[in-house]
């Protein structure tokens, strides 16, 4: 193995893996270099035997494992002493990604990668070393150590430490929570002004973000000038100044946004909410922000980004799980990488944050995502981490900044509960990517009675109730001490015992096995029996759903007694919230600021967590019998994964869900802005394009007319793009697509992003062509099959210039890849909406055929808008869906030139279109 300074350091003696999916490398101690060629089917059994014998170093273990077809297996994972040595750090997990984050020249192939690991190895304990720490790094490592962590010896010879004899406290280096900083409350802020943004002043902040020098771009500048009407003060009482902004990509319409609301937020010292649908472009949205406050101590106080609880690491549970390490030390493996990324997370964000997010993949969803509280069981006030916790800091934060950065269920969610601001603050928002708001709103507002969503509302009431089955925390053990006697105490009582008519554990098994338990448990073995009973496909691995009328025998009589039930748990649950109200009244002068902003917690999470949810489920129950109300639509469903029951359940949605989001966002709001490059869908008729994306963001429901602007993409498509229809590939051939797929990807040399209506599909191409793509060197990445989450997959496909990735329909515009590492998209059908029931009751009234056409149109336009990021991008869009009609052109811009062509044809014109241009110029002269 290569010694450079490795002399110096303590190394594990052991063996570097490193594997693609069709060859792995094995560089032994001595230095010498094996390879094996995966394809052999005895060729895994021949790996894993080495593996069992001396486990190696490696990067990213899940992926490696994956790629050699074995389970998991102990190794010296390259990425876990990375997130020791850098926390809060990210870099992309490959030996190449890795390398290149360290600053070393990345492998060339599968057979470099090994000894470009042990490299890497090198560099980060030299760093490890020559560096000054605190306290807490080798408190911690040592913890980690004691647990068995592989990397501990290295680690703490590199600190200077030798191992202890363990007999210190188990918990010593994981309780990081004691050195974060408090937060201390102060005086409410003033009321917002209302002094509007003069379009010369958004035109002027936006050339000063952009500096001095920057190319002038008058569509920007236009766009933030016409925008301004949003941040307008309003005339009537329930009448936002609401604009549509279609800015075709290329324009700049997050400066172009940016500019005028930080104006209006500095002039009316209130702040203003910029949403977005994605966690990638609340990312995005934050690094553009550091142009408007380059100082980031400054930016940390003018710029939030607010995410739901869900998504941040609770300190409480951390605790909980450090204290489980006495008898459980292999957990202090984990807990030590996480406590070493709480010691330097800028806002405790476990998803999309400085969280890297391959150590889920690494060390599991439980123990790290599971450390968040996902189900809402905050104790708030009475939890010994509240001055500490990074959600309580970032909502004081969002009260003084300027600008805040969200996501529309946030927002949603927020709104229906009484605002995103109980002080009344915010009136203004931006809802970046608009397209995705009624999507959002379809899912803030809708109400599913399922066998999950009750079993957790039992859950969240009553708490674990099987020893060594989790942490929850019960409604009882959360407000126990704030209603301790009289009636609060027997409303809680009521409660917790009329709870116990929910699903419990082991609900799924026998209600599949007709042994319900409790009402709720007979009412779903009568819907799984009538969807059985009634929808296709019911012997297939898909999702199952069937119309509620004509209810099977027993149905209806199940839905009564499931009524009654959860009136039992609703009028206690008011009384409850009733109560607790009274006591804040009652002991006004006694009651602490902590003690009443938390009984005030408690009674908003009664009544959003239970008694809306319980009132919204009853009311399901009754339409049973007298009929589902106009405005909704209900079905009965099975979900499933691979041919298991996973819920079974009623659903209810809105059939136009943009009337609850009008109702309690938009008119609320002095000011709306809804902004994306895919407002209008291109039908070919502008009238109707228009009509059609206000019904999509619930304009037509406001009293007064929405302002339209729409602003033109600068790029030259018919000069930067091409679209091609294969007109002579079976689609129904799973064959003839991969074949299509492979000569494609292999014309445009990789840099494809290949999207799938469904994951079977997208699995049997993936088998068919990546062993012939491998060979020819080009890494082919999919959704689905590598153990990478979706982060991680994008990162790599976005760093890999010639690799592809497949993925499903869903991820047509979450990919943002600018530049040649995505020249090349390829869809394998039209992507037309499911025929749910949900779409049929949508459909019948947004227009029918027209409806169809026009999302489909919408679905092109978004994944065509991800081949062209720059002014020197240049892309080629193909359908291998002979049937795709010509009234669905209209999602491609105008010019484009559009092909119906045989696939040889296809891969010539792709290859040619594509090719660099240093070889089109050789080309030429030859």
């Amino acid at each position: 193995m290569p010694a450079d300074s490795a002399s110096s350091l303590k190394m594990p003696s052991a063996p570097v893996l490193a594997a693609s999916p069709v060859e792995a490398a094995w560089l032994t101690e001595d230095g010498e270099l094996e390879t094996v060629r995966l394809l052999d089917r005895r060729a895994p059994q021949a790996v894993a035997k080495l593996i069992r014998e001396r486990p190696p170093i490696l990067c990213h273990g899940p992926s490696v494992a994956r790629r050699i077809r074995i389970d998991p297996f102990p190794a010296f994972d390259l990425l876990e002493l990375f997130a020791f040595v850098y926390p809060a750090r990210f870099c992309i997990p490959t030996p190449a990604g890795l390398a290149q984050e360290l600053g070393l020249p990345p492998p060339a192939t599968v057979e470099d990668a090994p000894a470009v690991l042990y490299r890497c190895l090198t560099r980060i304990l030299s760093d490890l070393k020559d560096k000054v720490h605190g306290p807490d790094v080798p408190r911690i490592a040592m913890a980690m150590a004691r647990a068995g962590w592989p990397w501990g010896p290295s680690v703490l010879a590199a600190l200077g430490q030798e191992q202890d004899d363990g007999l210190r406290a188990p918990t010593s280096g994981l309780d990081v929570w004691k050195r974060l900083p408090e937060w201390r409350e102060q005086a409410p802020p003033p009321p917002p002004g209302d002094r509007p943004v003069q379009p010369d002043e958004a035109r002027f902040r936006l050339a000063s973000l952009l500096g001095d020098g920057a190319e002038e771009r008058r569509a920007q500048s236009d766009y933030a000038s016409a925008v301004c009407h949003a941040f307008a003060p309003r005339d009537h009482e329930g009448a936002p100044n609401f604009v549509m902004a279609e800015a075709g990509t290329g324009v700049g319409k997050t400066l172009g946004y940016i500019a005028p609301a930080s104006i209006w937020a500095e002039k009316n010292e209130a702040p203003i909410w910029l949403s977005t649908y994605t966690r990638n472009l609340q990312q995005q949205i934050d690094e553009e922000l550091s142009r408007l406050v380059p100082d980031p101590r400054l930016k940390s106080e003018r710029v939030v980004i607010r995410k739901g609880r869900e998504n941040y690491i609770c300190l409480l549970n951390y605790e909980e799980a450090a204290r489980t390490v006495a008898v459980n030390r292999a957990g202090a493996i984990p807990l030590g990488l996480i406590a070493r990324w709480i010691s330097a997370t800028r806002g405790g964000d476990m998803t999309g944050g400085d969280f890297p997010s391959w150590l889920s993949d690494i060390l599991g969803m439980r123990a790290t995502l599971g450390l968040t509280d996902r189900r809402g069981e905050c104790i708030y006030s009475a939890c010994s981490h509240f001055s500490r916790c990074f959600i309580e800091h970032g909502i004081r934060r969002a009260r003084r900044a300027d600008l805040v950065v969200a996501n529309h269920a946030l927002v949603m969610v927020q709104a229906a509960r009484g605002g995103v601001d109980p002080a009344g603050r915010v009136n203004r928002f931006v809802f970046d990517e608009g397209h995705h708001v009624f999507d959002a709103a379809d899912g803030a507002f809708s109400a599913h009675l399922s066998g999950l969503e009750t079993a957790e509302l039992r859950r969240w009431l009553r708490g674990a109730e099987t020893q060594g089955r989790g942490r929850a925390r019960g409604l009882k053990t959360r407000i126990e001490d704030l209603a301790t006697e009289g009636p609060a105490r027997e409303a809680l009582d009521d409660i917790l015992a009329a709870a116990a008519s929910l699903p419990s554990e082991g609900w799924r098994q026998r209600v599949t096995e007709g042994r319900p338990a409790g009402p709720a448990e007979a009412l779903l073995s009568r819907i799984r029996q009538q969807v059985y009973a009634r929808a296709r496909g019911a012997d297939g691995p898909y999702d199952l759903e069937v119309e509620t009328g004509g209810p099977v025998p027993g149905l209806l009589e199940a839905a009564g007694d499931l009524h009654e039930a959860l009136n039992r748990i609703l009028l206690p649950a008011k009384r409850l919230a009733k109560a607790l109200a009274a006591r804040m009244d009652e002991e006004s002068e006694e009651l602490d600021t902590a003690t009443r902003s938390r009984i005030e917690a408690a009674v908003r999470s009664l009544e959003h967590r239970c008694l809306a949810t319980v009132q919204a489920w009853m009311d399901m129950l009754v339409a049973l019998g007298e009929g589902t109300p106009d405005a909704f639509v209900d079905w009965f469903a099975v979900s499933r994964t691979d041919g298991r029951d996973i819920d079974i359940g009623m659903y209810r949605h809105w059939v136009d869900p943009m009337i609850p989001f009008s109702d309690v966002v938009a008119k609320p709001a002095h000011g709306v802005l809804i902004t994306s490059a895919t407002l209008t869908d291109g039908s070919g008729d502008v009238d109707a394009d228009w009509y059609s994306a206000e019904a999509r963001t619930g304009a037509v429901h406001l009293d007064y007319p929405a302002m339209r602007v729409r602003v033109s993409s600068p790029f030259d498509y018919p000069e930067q793009t091409r679209v091609l229809i294969v007109n002579d590939v079976r689609k129904d051939s799973l064959e003839q697509v991969a074949g299509a797929y492979r000569e494609l990807f292999r014309a445009s040399g990789g840099g494809a992003l290949g999207l799938f209506t469904a994951i079977s599909r997208l699995r049997a191409v993936y088998d068919r062509i990546v062993q012939p793509l491998e060979e020819d060197g080009l890494p082919l990445y999919a959704q689905h099959i590598d153990n990478l989450n979706l982060t991680s997959l994008t990162e790599i496909f976005r760093s890999e210039e010639d690799s592809s990735l497949l993925g499903t329909d869903a991820m047509r515009d979450g990919v943002d890849v600018p530049g040649r590492s995505l020249r090349l998209l390829v869809f394998d059908r039209v992507p037309w909406p499911r025929p749910t029931i949900l779409h049929k009751s949508r459909r019948g009234v947004f227009g029918g055929k027209n409806y169809d056409d026009a999302v489909t149109r919408l679905r092109l336009k978004q994944a065509f808008g991800r081949l062209v990021r720059r002014a020197d991008d240049r892309g080629v869009f193909v359908m291998l869906d002979s049937m795709m009609p010509t009234r669905l052109l209209g999602a491609f811009p105008d010019g484009v030139s559009v092909e119906r062509v045989g696939l040889a044809e296809a891969v010539a014109a792709t290859r040619a279109f594509l090719a660099p241009s240093d070889l089109k110029e050789n080309r030429e002269q030859s």
